[in-house]
């Protein structure tokens, strides 16, 4: 207490004078501090005729205060010839540090004449500055009836621990709004308060201190996926930054009566690493546009990042914004610039004997290995990655790409090394105690069934992996593992649930705002409409789907809707329609050189030829689908595209041909273990041997 005799003076003397129902606030900004305000105010001698009501009320789902306060107030014993002080701490949490119009606090503001009535002693509310704040701001009328404000400063010893506590790297918490990750954004707000108070300027080594702290925030929300609230403290931080640094030029360039435009305090606080922290900064205003896919924006800022590193000649920070820049190309599929920003990152690890760092590049440059299905190029880059981790005795990062060789795995339908390549990751992260990243191998697994038709399987890992998103309140990947859900119910015929699983993603995202992701939802949906033959309902899920691409100028993924279209026009016969539909599906695979994907819409062009009989158009394009799945080693979908052949040639009276394809698809639908649509083939075989 020694920083604050005066206030404590002060506080006990409105303590000694406060009768019936009078309200006080304390600010402190850390629980330790304010554990040690009420030891020390029980404890002095002035307040031996108090009887101390201390209640906590630090759930954060807290609505109704008073109810509350009145319950406990019941239980009390009141003293003879003692006066009954209510303390109250703890309801900080459900303030909240953001959002608007807290519950608890719209109601204090409600109810705020029954408190004279119904709790007729002093209040005293401990809270910090932050919470005070927006007290005031959301419970005006209640914060009306204040007559008294006490701030209390921060002991050293509390600041020091708070900043240890709170200065930890991004990476040490998950990408998600976990309780350990809200606890640390509300002790960086304590912390942001307490060097700059409200109303007041933070100066000298503080400025420095609030500039870290606003870094740290930026952060954490971007953890969060809330890259609109980070902008926030992430513009503030570079705003300071650029101060200072302009403090620092000007003192150095100028003589002293001109640097009265500045204090010196700004100046002298500037550290020789600044343009590094401008450089962090950049990176990480970067990603807050490029999780909104604002991407333009976040390559700005990236570049600006770059810039900034060769002008410094800090190679390391270079080749983070090279990796930067190259994943936003990977997410607008600019693959060979993607590839460039890889490589070029690479040779600066090798010059500069960065082993370690080699190997989250070659990770990333298996990962546009996978994204162009090179899969033996991405094998043999993630083997790279994963002899350097094993070479570093790095268990953690060996776990992501198992993941990664585990994905490879699957989509080349080899599902048991998969399996393997999963339970690795798994034993890792268990070993880590990391159950947030089993959760996503459990989902991963869940997939693996699903492409096996083990759906019950498919369905319990979902479940489990559910289970871990909820317990740590990652509503974004909840969501995700609900649409996942409602694929494999889709699957099972299920609609019906399906359709609730697709909801239940739906209204999480929208009540995220994740404008983005509803689109899959939307799409998913979609198909749900379509199964049930309710085509109306179908092509407008469709068009919100590829609305909101449209609006996020996501124009490849607008090529799966436009072919989705493409099958509801032929499910309706309007072939027109669908071959319009379907050639804007190709027009975006080709502008992509996403050969594989064109294979797919080349079939379906196939089958409206062939429903024109076209039938020499409709030979063509499954060709053409034929030949790029031959490319791809893709044998199971060529099942399908002989199955097609097949039935062409029956059209056409040509039993020997049709034979010979319709045996192909049958050969290979049993390679597959396809038992229903090798029924199908063999059906058709047996109608047509007797012509």
């Amino acid at each position: 207490m020694a920083r604050n005799q005066a206030e404590f003076a002060e506080l006990l003397t409105f303590i000694d004078f406060a009768e019936d129902f009078t309200l006080g606030f304390i600010e402190v900004n850390f629980p330790p501090d304010q554990d040690l305000l009420i030891e020390a105010l029980t404890r002095h001698e002035d307040c031996q005729g108090i009887q101390w009501v201390i209640l906590e009320f630090a759930d954060p789902k807290l609505r109704f205060l008073r109810d509350e306060l009145v319950q406990e107030l019941e239980k009390i014993q009141p003293e003879a010839d003692k006066k009954i002080v209510v303390v109250i701490k703890g309801l900080a949490k459900s303030i909240g540090v953001f959002g608007e119009h807290p519950p608890v606090l719209v109601d204090l503001n409600f109810v705020r004449d029954a408190y004279k009535r119904t709790v007729p002693h002093p209040l005293l509310f401990i809270l910090p500055d932050y919470a005070i704040t927006r007290l005031a701001k959301f419970a005006p009328d209640f914060w009306a009836w204040t007559s008294g404000v006490f701030r209390f400063k921060t002991s050293p010893q509390m600041q020091e621990m708070a900043i240890e506590r709170a200065f930890q790297p991004a990476e040490s918490f998950p990408r998600i709004a976990t309780p350990e990750q809200q606890e640390r954004v509300e002790l960086l707000e304590r912390l942001l308060m307490d060097y700059q108070p409200t109303g007041e300027q933070a100066t000298g080594e503080n400025l420095q201190h609030y500039t870290e702290i606003l870094e740290q925030l930026g952060k954490a929300y971007l953890t969060q996926r809330k890259p609109e609230k980070a902008r926030e403290y992430l513009e503030a931080a570079l705003k300071l930054a650029l101060r200072l640094r302009s403090a620092s030029t000007l003192c150095s360039t100028s003589t002293p009566s001109e640097t009265e435009v500045s204090t010196p305090s700004e100046a002298e606080v500037l550290k020789p690493d600044d343009l590094g922290f401008q450089v962090r900064i950049f990176n990480q205003l970067g990603e807050s546009y490029q999780q909104e896919r604002q991407f333009d924006r976040a390559i700005e800022y990236y570049q600006q990042s770059l810039t900034l590193s060769r002008k410094v000649e800090n190679r390391r920070r270079e080749a983070t914004a090279l990796v930067n820049l190259g994943t936003v190309y990977l997410d607008l599929r600019q693959f060979q610039k993607a590839e460039y920003l890889y490589q070029e990152c690479l040779e600066i690890d090798q010059d500069i004997d960065d082993r370690y760092s080699q190997a989250i590049t070659y990770h990333n440059l298996g990962y546009l290995a996978q994204e162009l299905r090179q899969y033996d190029q991405a094998k043999d880059y993630y083997q790279q990655a994963l002899d350097i981790w094993i070479e570093f005795n790095d268990r953690y990062s060996q776990a992501s790409t198992y993941g990664q060789l585990g994905k490879l795995a699957q989509e080349l339908r080899e599902y048991e090394q998969a399996k393997v390549y999963y339970q690795e990751a798994f034993d890792i992260w268990i070993e880590f105690s990391d159950r947030y990243n089993q959760a996503k191998i459990y989902g991963q697994l869940g997939r693996v069934a699903q492409d096996l038709w083990e759906y019950e399987q498919a369905k319990a890992y979902l479940k489990q992996s559910l289970d871990i998103f909820i317990e740590y309140s990652d509503h974004y990947a909840q969501a995700r593992t609900y649409n996942q859900l409602g694929t494999v119910a889709y699957l099972l015929q299920e609609y019906e649930q399906a359709k609730s699983y697709y909801q239940q993603a739906l209204d999480i995202f929208i009540k995220f705002s994740e404008r983005y992701a509803q689109a899959i939802t939307y799409h998913n949906l979609g198909i749900i409409a379509q199964e049930l033959q309710k085509y109306d309902q179908a092509k407008s899920y469709y068009q919100q789907a590829l609305d909101i691409k449209i609006e996020f100028k996501d124009r490849y993924s607008q090529a799966s809707t436009y072919h989705q279209l493409g099958m509801v026009a032929l499910q309706l016969r309007e072939y027109e329609q669908a071959k319009l539909y379907y050639q804007q599906a190709l027009d975006i695979y080709i502008e992509f050189s996403d050969r594989y994907e064109q294979a797919g819409t080349y079939h379906q062009l196939g089958i409206v030829a062939q429903e024109l009989r076209e039938y020499e158009q409709a030979r063509q394009y499954y060709q053409q689908a034929l030949d790029i799945f031959i490319e791809f080693s893709d044998r199971y979908s060529q099942a399908g595209t002989y199955h097609q052949l097949g039935l062409l040639a029956e059209a056409q009276e040509n039993y020997t041909e049709a034979r010979e394809n319709l045996q192909t698809a049958l050969d290979l639908f049993l390679e597959y273990q396809d038992d229903y649509w090798a029924g199908v083939t063999r059906e058709i075989l047996e109608r047509i041997s007797q012509n």
